[in-house]
């Protein structure tokens, strides 16, 4: 598997490259624009210019994923949040096709004042559009549904959701899945032991399908098995443990796969210093890895 974690993007999106390349990373996850406005100031020719170049001299770091803003909810029964959630939505996906960028993930969404069915209807409803709509500015960009942990109203937290928004999209070339680890734990799908994980693998690939899954989020869960609390943790620390992302990192099927850190960036030491802690966290991933 390629390793990498979430990179910055502050001072130009071109300069998540260096910081990738100074923290270790084999590929990354960015946001394009800032992840909690709605607004973002339109790419010029200089900033794909200055991306292309950065991407070129750091070739070895692929390949790159967008995460889009966690504001947007195409699954709200209300219209005019809806199709302000749908144009952002588009905007994200255009932006990573100016770029070249080959996959973004989204939150697909919560049913808040409606209910489950009424939820997915509204995604389904804003892939559909989203598919054709940006079939000629992003061509080359995979969207993909992040499935989710069943906080809330939140939708995607199982399998069976993500088979049917596949499914009502025709099971379209340019979509897939983004599999988050502590998500999935969080939903009640057990990864930590390789018969757990072999179990929950074969789970989604006969809903799913296996070949539907693009890349990966690798985040340990600060809570236990079926809590429905999204609350990420560093690799090892929290409740899914070294075991369930030794099976992630060994399966041969994800070996060409992007697996990106969402844990967080930073920990405190006993004297106050602040640490940075994605080199941990990929350092412990590699550590995982069997020759």
């Amino acid at each position: 598997m390629r390793l990498g974690a979430q990179m910055s993007t502050a001072g130009g999106i071109h300069t998540a490259f260096r910081r990738g390349q100074e923290t270790g990373c084999d590929t990354m996850l960015i946001f394009t624009k800032s992840n909690r406005q709605w607004q973002a100031k339109p790419l010029t020719a200089e900033d794909v210019a200055l991306y292309a170049q950065a991407a070129a001299e750091y070739n070895h770091i692929y390949p790159v994923a967008v995460h889009a803003s966690y504001l947007i909810n195409v699954g709200s029964a209300d219209e005019v949040l809806w199709e302000k959630s749908y144009q952002a939505l588009k905007v994200e996906v255009e932006r990573a096709g100016q770029l070249g960028i080959p996959l973004l993930t989204f939150h697909p969404g919560s049913y808040t004042s409606g209910n489950e069915a009424t939820g997915l209807a509204q995604i389904a409803r804003a892939l559909r559009r989203l598919l054709a709509e940006t079939a000629v500015t992003a061509p080359h960009t995979t969207i993909c549904l992040e499935n989710m942990a069943g906080q809330g109203t939140n939708l995607g937290y199982t399998f069976a959701h993500l088979a049917y928004l596949l499914d009502e999209a025709e099971r379209h070339p340019r979509l897939g899945v983004c599999f988050d680890t502590c998500h999935a734990f969080a939903s009640g799908y057990d990864i930590r032991t390789p018969e757990a994980y072999a179990a929950t693998m074969a789970e989604f690939d006969r809903v799913v399908g296996l070949a539907h899954i693009k890349f990966f989020h690798l985040n340990d869960s600060k809570h236990e098995l079926g809590s429905n609390k999204d609350r990420h943790e560093h690799i090892g620390r929290g409740f899914i443990g070294l075991e369930g992302f030794a099976n992630f990192v060994n399966d041969p099927r994800w070996a060409d796969y992007a697996g990106h850190l969402e844990t967080p960036k930073t920990e405190t030491d006993a004297i106050g210093q602040e640490i940075e802690m994605d080199p941990i966290n990929l350092a412990t991933l590699r550590s995982l890895i069997r020759s």
